[in-house]
């Protein structure tokens, strides 16, 4: 997997650039306000941290390094004792004049951020100004503008929505499978499986979850339902196991509720083993244009293509009732597990490892 990058600017960004643009004194020294509480919800998302300024006046040989530098070091001590840590640092010590290449918003300094290793089209300049928007465009990434007085909480609200999507394609001999998973939340939903019962039991998931997601499939339904329903499900899993990245700061479990004479329980756990518990009767061999017997094989491939653990527990009369208390629950059960503290990323877990 590529790595990503958050490139973010100094002055202005992330403290306050006085008006003569000398930052001379420790008594000059001041964060811009969200900037700290923002950074430090960034910490833990997968993204290399990597401070990136032109220096105006802040340590060029018009205004000595050893005049700037203890502010500079005041503000990382600082960063550092809030959990704020920059994995590179990148700074240009030419004047605007000099026109270098090296000069934001040119990218002569980011070279080794522009080769195979590094996915630029999934990553952010954070700044203050319209050279950094420029800048985001040279590099290929997402341009993020904020400044002293508003914009952090927005540019962190972007980078987490980005990092909690997923796209799976899996085209196969017996089916061609497209899910789009959001886990916040955001943008439209839409799923057409060539199965109507199913379409309306994943429609829970949209609902009940909290969660966008688009599927569409076109399956062997000539043949039978099987391989439509076993690929879906190694798909959507798939999309739950990457949209959740590294895990950190998720509830991990979660969910049990009745519906109408049906009530049922599931038991989940996001901690990166797969297996399935199922403890579900039907009556009928089909509800609707779905055999029941498939449910059971749905979340087994769900199960295992997301690495969870997955206990489902239903009874009832209908059986209509039954699946559809059974989605519902796993839809409260994901949207239970999968919720996130912004300003808390631990790791759910006392191995250190999902």
């Amino acid at each position: 997997m590529k790595k990503k990058a958050i490139f973010v600017d100094r002055d202005g960004t992330i403290i306050v650039e006085p008006n003569d643009e000398q930052i001379d004194s420790l008594e000059k020294l001041e964060f811009v306000p969200g900037a700290i509480s923002s950074l430090r919800s960034l910490m833990g998302l997968g993204y290399e941290l990597v401070m990136a300024s032109n220096q105006d006046g802040l340590g060029t040989p018009s205004f000595p390094e050893s005049t700037f530098w203890p502010a500079h070091d005041k503000m990382l001590r600082t960063l550092e004792g809030e959990g704020v840590f920059f994995d590179d640092f990148l700074i240009d010590r030419s004047f605007p004049a000099d026109n270098l290449p090296t000069r934001k918003p040119g990218i002569g300094m980011f070279g080794k951020y522009l080769g195979d290793d590094y996915d630029m089209s999934a990553s952010f300049v954070i700044g203050d100004r319209e050279t950094d928007l420029e800048l985001a465009r040279n590099l290929g990434a997402t341009g993020l503008l904020v400044s002293d007085k508003n914009g952090w909480a927005e540019a962190v609200e972007r980078i987490r929505s980005t990092e909690r999507c997923a796209v799976v394609a899996r085209k196969t001999s017996e089916t061609d499978v497209y899910v789009s998973l959001d886990l916040d939340g955001k943008g439209p939903s839409e799923i057409d499986t060539g199965l109507k019962f199913l379409d309306h039991m994943l429609t829970q998931l949209v609902h009940h979850g909290g969660v966008s997601l688009t599927i569409r499939c076109k399956g062997d339904l000539e043949v039978d339902e099987h391989h439509t329903m076993e690929d879906i499900g190694i798909a959507l899993g798939e999309a739950l196991k990457a949209a959740l990245g590294d895990k950190r700061g998720i509830e991990r479990y979660g969910f049990a509720l009745p519906m109408d004479e049906s009530s049922a329980m599931v038991l989940l756990d996001f901690g990166g083993r797969s297996e399935l518990v199922w403890n579900v009767t039907f009556t009928r061999e089909y509800v609707g244009d779905v055999p029941t017997e498939m449910f059971r094989h749905f979340f087994k491939s769900l199960s295992d293509a997301a690495r969870c653990n997955l206990r489902v527990d239903a009874s009832g009369e209908n059986n209509h009732h039954i699946a559809e208390a059974v989605f519902k629950a796993f839809a409260r059960a994901v949207r239970q597990a999968v919720r996130r503290d912004v300003f808390k990323y631990d790791l759910p877990s006392s191995k250190g490892l999902l």
